[in-house]
């Protein structure tokens, strides 16, 4: 299978790019253009690496395959920087939408840290404002182009600082106008979910949707933090649940594992995991089983019945689209349509929607595919 530079490629003589699509782990400080890092930061004077977009684009590839997260979150110091005016974000926020709809994607919730957009004297509700209008522009655009998207925030607190309990109300001020739930992102090793149960308790006792970064950088007691504390009802990468999974004996395609009670509970609950294939690969998320897309335990998990889901995490950073991914584990793993249909059936079903928003998500999934 040949897939072409744009990430695409024919499955069963249908482009992977006309699929319809959910993605649930797609950060906007992680996809903002090359040409448009370039054009805002020479607005605001600042020096960036190179001043054409592919070799920014390259530049940014070359720095994220570092081998760690901590090397791999460097370079938003550049994207945030960018960042920090209401015209900024609008037009990040609006060229986001309208780079998901060109990937096919027809929902999609976008996480954000409004606390890293700060530096320029907007207030946390301006920063929100600001993403919400450019997240609308950019749905109108698409509309105006014939087709349909809907995008939500995923107000996102960085696990490092002392604000979630802040950011926690900030999300909730802002749902019904644009924010669909809440995050805990950054460096998450040595930063367990526990460190924030205050602003966890507060989501819950306003019945506001949680996922947590667990699973990535560190293993099960991050997952189980995540769960516990956080009442998270998705994990953010999640990959490293596989460590509770122990691998009793191969025969040909036949493969028995031993469960522990963690990977237990997160499949039989359907839990969806997070998955995003170039950018664990990138941080050495899967490093335990190895190097390679082939060694990914993607495969094992979606066998075993959990419910895996396929995302970019950053499109800048790894240089990916969902459609590239989508292709790549298709390349790798022989997947079919069929399973290509499963992954966004359990995104469909993980997104922080109503019952009926789902169910009409489900709908559109089972008849783009049909087509």
């Amino acid at each position: 299978m040949a897939i072409d530079q744009h990430g695409d490629t024919t499955l069963q003589g249908v482009s992977i790019r006309s699929l319809p699509k959910v993605s649930l782990h797609d950060h906007l400080d992680g996809a903002v253009r090359p040409q448009t890092i370039i054009e805002l930061a020479d607005e605001i004077g600042l020096e960036v690496p190179a001043t054409e977009a592919d070799d920014l684009a390259d530049w940014f590839e070359e720095q994220c395959s570092g081998g760690t997260l901590v090397e791999y979150l460097t370079t938003f110091d550049l994207t945030t920087a960018v960042m920090q005016t209401r015209e900024g974000l609008r037009r990040v926020a609006r060229e986001f939408v309208e780079d998901l709809a060109a990937d096919g994607v027809v929902y999609g919730e976008v996480r954000w840290a409004p606390e890293q957009h700060l530096k320029r004297g907007l207030s946390l509700d301006e920063v929100v404002e600001a993403v919400q209008e450019g997240i609308e522009e950019g749905e109108d655009a698409v509309d105006r182009a014939g087709r349909d998207i809907r995008v939500g925030q995923l107000i996102t607190a960085m696990r490092h600082t002392d604000r979630s309990l802040e950011i926690a109300r900030l999300a909730i001020a802002h749902r019904g106008r644009g924010a669909v739930g809440f995050d805990l992102a950054g460096a998450e090793d040595g930063f367990l979910p526990s460190r924030h149960r205050a602003a966890f308790d507060h989501l819950a006792s306003r019945f506001f949707p949680v996922t947590v970064h667990a699973g990535e950088a560190a293993g099960l007691d991050s997952i189980r933090s995540a769960l516990i504390d956080g009442r998270a009802l998705r994990l953010g990468h999640g990959v490293r649940i596989a460590e509770d999974l122990e691998v009793v004996s191969r025969a040909g395609d036949e493969v028995l594992v031993q469960f522990g009670d963690l990977a237990r509970w997160v499949r039989d609950r359907e839990i969806p995991l997070e998955l995003s294939p170039s950018s664990n690969l990138q941080t050495e998320a899967i490093a335990r089983w190895g190097t390679t897309l082939a060694d990914h335990p993607f495969d094992l998990l979606y066998q075993l019945g959990f419910a895996v889901t396929v995302n970019v995490d950053n499109r800048t950073m790894s240089r990916t689209s969902l459609t590239r991914e989508l292709s790549l584990l298709a390349d790798t793993f022989e997947y079919t349509l069929d399973d290509l249909e499963a992954f966004q059936l359990n995104a469909a079903a993980g997104a922080f929607l109503t019952v009926e928003e789902r169910e009409e998500l489900i709908e559109i999934i089972g008849e783009g595919f049909d087509r």
